[in-house]
């Protein structure tokens, strides 16, 4: 069996951080990550602040060694809606098919999946994934991408073994 992963999860909500809304879809992902084999390490809600944002990215990626970072919220096109702004300033590469897929599921059930600017990518041997805020659109991206998940993983952390397909 392939040794535990372990995850973060940050949910980006100013509402959320003032503790005006109960956050719910940080959960979510938690319940989600938890039955894929996922060990949820360390949750935490923060404003919606790009600088906080990338420095926690930073941290969890840099010092505590995650090997994948979620976070729920702010990918939308509202001016507080930061979280791509902030994961794309701290990861060295993009992991475009990832967001894509996510925005193809996403829009098959609603035309506002157009609008998210959710982005995936890698930061040393840690993969961030930007989610929805909402419950069903978090729910919804992450199962999407949870197949790849282990493989993309053991990927960036240096499995040098061929990703030939199975035919």
């Amino acid at each position: 069996m392939a040794e535990m992963r372990r995850a973060a999860i940050l949910t980006i909500s100013d509402r959320g951080f003032r503790g005006e809304r109960e956050d719910k879809s940080g959960p979510a992902v938690q319940k989600i990550l938890d039955n894929a084999g996922f060990s949820v390490a360390y949750f935490e809600v923060l404003p919606d602040d790009q600088r906080l944002i990338e420095e926690q990215l930073r941290h969890l990626a840099d010092q505590s060694r995650f090997d994948l970072v979620v976070t729920t919220g702010g990918t939308g096109v509202s001016p507080e809606d930061l979280t791509p702004d902030a994961t794309l300033a701290v990861i060295d590469r993009q992991v475009p098919g990832m967001a894509e897929v996510m925005r193809a599921a996403s829009l098959a059930k609603t035309p506002h999946a157009m609008l998210s600017r959710a982005v995936a990518g890698i930061r040393g041997e840690t993969l961030i994934i930007n989610l929805p805020g909402s419950v069903k659109g978090a729910k919804e991206n992450l199962e999407v991408v949870l197949p790849a998940l282990q493989h993309a993983l053991e990927k960036i952390q240096g499995d040098p073994s061929e990703c030939g397909s199975e035919s």
